[in-house]
């Protein structure tokens, strides 16, 4: 090596060796852990290989014991299956991956089992079918229409199971962690941030950011380092081992941020960016060209006709269905609220639904008759700020322990106040599934975007609800209702429904 070579090569490690004092202690030995570990889309990836073939194995077997016609005297027929089956397991891997259900963890943070349902119906569907056809044709076995229907039912169902055991146990090894740069420490960057520290079933680990001229930061994120400028990414990336670079405003011209990344090409590293105008860019949004220029499209936020109907149509069945399973419940709750203190079991309030229509909302009664509302107006106007502090408990939430009951902090721990809210839904006023039943007094704090939450009915669960509930400021909880109303879909209504329960055992675990 020449003489300039190891030059270079000494200013390298120099520079890296100051990167690393930057950091504080936690990160640096969380780095170090990282370091010696694989990435996770070589953990995740085997662990959902695993639990593929686990799944169909099991939804095999136990087909197999429910419908077995070939009966004790006849086990030739039923070993040449299972054989075949056996042999045609590298078909379903295929299967799997050309649908995309073994790379979407690397990509996007927030992937969940729900997100992998349909992908997981059509792999199985179309892989029962193929091997009943495939069998039926080749003579080699005789398939059961009994045996595949309940196949069919079973494998959809142990492969999701085994899919969302396999990504639990992913998440508690430090491989599952991605090491995060973000580019832009401005309101932007910062933001992306505190979503990111706020969830850490995401799994990224923020490193620092990226920035020539850095916003002052918030008090709760002191503690991550400024790294340098943007020119130095590559060699950030390099220093850190950089899984993720999430772009999100910096001031650096956008020639030269658009260098800076394809410099990373060779590396390998998950880019996101933050897109301008992100705040109307929807999950509806989508990417069309034009003579090979991309454009994005954003639909309308109102919902068709069909749309609504078909809303309705969900929200009745399962407020009906709630209702007459809860009913049990709510003759407990009620002897509890009772018992606990003087007043009315349930309590009623005035909000805005659809088209900013009133409405009686219904809960139970979680605090003492007669408390007032103005501390809840103060407190809103205060988190509509994006630099607004969390409280004591490190919520952005209320806390008001003096006037809530001692029956009503368990009915608010565990979200079952807003029970009675699914006669609100069979009444037409509200849906399972919207946002947040809004106050009249919040829409003064509103900006002229927000007021979009009320082209769709509010709801008992929402984007918010799911996502951050307690985590977010008022003004980051209404982007979110906003974002909502812009992405609607069924598929999003079902997402949102299968992951509320899990969110509120998450909610228990953390609080217990």
């Amino acid at each position: 090596m020449s003489v300039v070579g190891r030059a270079d090569a000494l200013e390298g490690e120099l520079a890296a060796a100051h990167l690393l004092d930057g950091l504080d202690r936690p990160t640096r030995e969380l780095l170090e852990r990282r370091a010696q570990s694989p990435r996770r889309g070589w953990l995740v990836r085997r662990a959902l290989l695993a639990a593929d073939v686990l799944g169909l194995l099991a939804a095999f077997v136990l087909a197999e014991r429910l419908f077995d016609a070939h009966g004790p005297g006849n086990q030739l027929g039923s070993h040449r299956e299972a054989l075949a089956f056996v042999i045609s397991l590298p078909g379903w891997i295929v299967l799997a991956k050309l649908h995309g259900l073994y790379e979407r963890d690397e990509e996007r943070a927030d992937h969940s089992t729900v997100d992998d349902f349909v992908g997981v119906l059509h792999v199985v569907t179309l892989g029962a079918w193929s091997f009943f056809v495939g069998a039926w044709a080749t003579g080699l076995v005789n398939p059961d229409v009994h045996r595949l229907v309940a196949f069919w039912a079973l494998g959809i169902l142990l492969v999701a199971l085994a899919r969302s055991f396999a990504r639990a146990a992913c998440r508690r090894s430090v491989s599952y962690l991605q090491n995060t740069v973000i580019v832009g420490a401005g309101h932007v960057g910062q933001l992306v941030a505190r979503k990111v520290l706020k969830h850490p079933e995401y799994g990224l680990n923020v490193v620092g950011f990226v920035d020539d001229e850095p916003r002052e930061l918030r008090r709760d994120l002191e503690h991550i380092a400024l790294l340098g400028t943007p020119r130095r990414l590559a060699e950030i990336v390099s220093t850190f081992d950089v899984d993720r670079v999430i772009v999100a405003f910096s001031s650096e011209p956008h020639e030269r941020t658009l260098g800076v990344l394809r410099s990373l090409r060779d590396a390998e590293v998950q880019v996101d960016v933050v897109p301008r105008l992100y705040e109307l860019v929807g999950p509806r949004a989508t990417v069309h060209t034009l003579e090979g220029l991309p454009l994005v499209g954003v639909p309308p936020a109102r919902l068709s006709r069909s749309s609504q109907l078909l809303k309705r149509t969900i929200d009745v069945v399962g407020a009906s269905v709630g209702l007459v399973l809860a009913a049990p419940l709510f003759a407990y709750i009620a002897w509890r609220i009772k018992r606990d203190s003087p007043g009315p079991v349930l309590f009623r309030q005035t909000r805005l639904g659809l088209d900013m229509r009133p409405f009686t909302a219904f809960k139970f009664r979680t605090m003492r008759v007669g408390t007032s509302d103005a501390e809840h107006r103060a407190y809103i106007k205060q988190t509509m700020s994006a630099d607004a502090s969390t409280g004591s408990n490190g919520l952005y939430k209320l806390q008001r322990e003096d006037a809530v009951t001692p029956v009503g902090r368990w009915l608010r721990k565990t979200s079952l106040d807003e029970l009675p809210q699914l006669l609100n839904v069979l009444l037409g006023d509200m849906s399972l599934v919207g946002p947040r039943p809004c106050l009249e007094y919040e829409t003064e704090n509103f900006a002229p975007h927000h007021f979009e939450r009320f082209n769709v009915p509010a709801g008992i669960t929402g984007l918010w609800q799911v996502t951050a509930r307690a985590n977010s400021t008022f003004g980051e909880a209404l982007e979110m209702d906003v974002a909502y109303v812009r992405g609607w879909s069924l598929g999003l209504d079902l997402r949102l429904l299968c992951r509320t329960p899990l969110q509120l055992l998450h909610q228990k675990a953390a609080t217990a």
